[in-house]
């Protein structure tokens, strides 16, 4: 019975051997701009924006980037009632990152990222559920475009001028 055990054990040991974890390199898990960057909003102002931003790039410590972030808003609306009121709205954001190398003062990357949503407004009057439900969605915007704009600097080579 013991030889049958140290059969086993041996084996599932030995399978273990080329195992290859899916984190193993951390150039994709941190921020690069983590406490280095100084971030300059422009724009639409966005009560989310203010509050998302240090927890994405914390606070500047090393001031060794800019980060100039420019948002534009466009409202438009989708189907319109015979009475005039819209019944569908689109929210289209687009943020326009720019990022300064501080000790060479140059343009180390460029990016533009659209993000929209719908709302379905309920009444013509104030609504709370409208408005909640549009700001959770500004709120959901905002942290999906941050994460994206964080995803696309993983690939990028930030010491360098454009």
């Amino acid at each position: 019975m013991k030889k049958i055990i140290s059969f086993v054990l041996f084996f599932f040991i030995a399978s273990c051997n080329n195992l290859d974890f899916v984190y193993n390199e951390n150039t994709n898990l941190i921020n690069p701009l983590y406490n280095k960057t100084n971030i300059i909003l422009s724009g639409v102002d966005l009560v989310f924006m203010k509050s998302y931003v240090p927890m994405f790039f914390g606070n500047n410590q090393n001031n060794k980037y800019n980060l100039l972030i420019n948002i534009k808003e466009k409202k438009t609306k989708k189907s319109i009632e015979t009475n005039q009121a819209a019944s569908n709205l689109r929210y289209e954001l687009r943020f326009f990152y720019t990022l300064i190398l501080n000790n060479s003062n140059c343009k180390v990357y460029e990016k533009e990222i659209l993000s929209y949503f719908s709302i379905i407004p309920k009444s013509a009057g104030y609504n709370y559920g409208t408005d909640a439900s549009i700001e959770k969605k500004y709120e959901l915007v905002i942290t999906d475009n941050l994460n994206q704009f964080v995803s696309f600097l993983s690939g990028v080579d930030i010491n360098n001028c454009i």
